[in-house]
């Protein structure tokens, strides 16, 4: 992680250099456990300078009222445990039972209709599907409830938005619900097209989707690329165009200068061939925001199982979550104890240190 902060050439009292110098501080330390590593130092350090006005009292407060989430956790991401496609009653009923392993609840959402009756509404289904028996609304609120009852087994939420449609439909129920929920959400969509040749499934559109998440800077931003890859590819990566896009789309709508937390989901088989581009956006995004990459992929895939464990520990354990099939995850024998209970709070330091850098961030647009 990079966190880079140019000179300022205002003159500031004594005492604004001991406040700010006191913020970096904590917001260093605060980083710095919450990784529970050193940092690799070719690829990332922090550069502090220049001097700034006193440190706004509710920013401090704001680090400091969960101070109780820095504490020595483990930080290896690719060990949290996922929920696929939790688009039903019954499969959310089985993801929230107490005794699933399960970390992180992933579902589609669509423009559809509950039970097949009544207006078209946000429903949690995968297209080409359109009808479920499980609307957005009660889908965020049973987990809500859930992880209000259940100290120590909450579950985190991506929600993947299949279309800017469904999205700005559902807004308004996100209004109403992200401001209760005291756990991890991404807000998760494919913005651009991508490899290989992808060209069959139309991308969010990426400018009203950042638009509307800006409403809520406590979610991470889950944004990736439509992809074309199956059992007989072999030949194919993300390239530096499509990483490049990636970027000046993140530029052009003010991403960079919120802070917000940002984790970019690639394809395993791909991604496998993508190391080198890979590791120049993160480093970008770096910058300004804490960033991770979400490996995923489907049944069936092909994977270059050494080029992607390469690729895992080229970034780190704790900056790479894995969200794959059984099979593929034992072949890559990352010597993860499943231990979902530990885990989660790995996902609650990462949504902390995104709160962190947007709450700085925020602040320094003030002064």
């Amino acid at each position: 992680m990079l966190l880079k902060f140019c000179k300022h050439n205002e003159s500031s009292t004594n005492g604004g250099s001991t406040n700010f110098a006191l913020l970096m501080s904590l917001l260093l330390v605060l980083v710095a456990k919450i990784n529970g590593a050193a940092l690799n130092g070719s690829n990332y350090q922090y550069q502090v300078g220049g001097q700034r006005t006193p440190a706004d009292p509710q920013v401090l407060h704001l680090l400091l009222e969960d101070s109780d989430m820095v504490r020595v956790w483990g930080t290896n991401l690719t060990a949290i445990t996922w929920a696929h496609a939790v688009n039903s009653q019954q499969l959310l009923e089985e993801a929230l039972t107490e005794t699933a392993n399960i970390d992180f609840i992933e579902a589609d959402i669509v423009l559809g209709k509950l039970n097949g009756e009544g207006e078209d509404m946000p429903v949690m289904a995968h297209p080409p599907a359109i009808v479920s028996d499980l609307s957005l609304s009660e889908f965020l609120n049973r987990i809500t409830e859930f992880n209000r009852n259940h100290e120590g087994q909450e579950k985190g939420v991506k929600l993947d938005f299949k279309s800017i449609e469904v999205f700005e439909g559902s807004l308004d129920i996100l209004d109403e619900s992200i401001p209760n929920m005291t756990y991890p959400i991404w807000m998760n969509a494919d913005i651009l097209s991508g490899p290989v040749d992808q060209n069959k499934t139309v991308p969010v559109d990426a400018d009203r989707f950042f638009a509307g998440c800006m409403r809520y800077k406590k979610a991470a931003l889950s944004i990736g690329w439509t992809t074309n890859w199956g059992a007989d590819f072999r030949e194919g990566e993300y390239t530096q165009d499509q990483c490049d896009a990636m970027l000046e789309s993140l530029t052009a709508n003010n991403v960079l200068s919120t802070g917000q937390g940002i984790t970019f989901p690639v394809r395993a088989g791909i991604a496998a061939n993508s190391q080198e581009q890979l590791h120049r956006l993160v480093a970008a995004v770096n910058e300004t925001n804490e960033s991770t990459l979400t490996i995923w992929s489907s049944a069936g895939d092909y994977v270059d199982v050494d080029k992607l464990r390469q690729l895992i520990f080229g970034f780190g354990l704790e900056r790479v979550y894995l969200d794959v099939p059984e099979e593929l995850a034992s072949q890559l024998d990352l010597g993860n104890p499943g231990n979902g209970a530990s885990t989660f709070k790995s996902l609650f330091s990462f949504s902390f240190v995104s709160l962190c850098f947007w709450a700085l961030s925020s602040w320094l647009q003030r002064i």
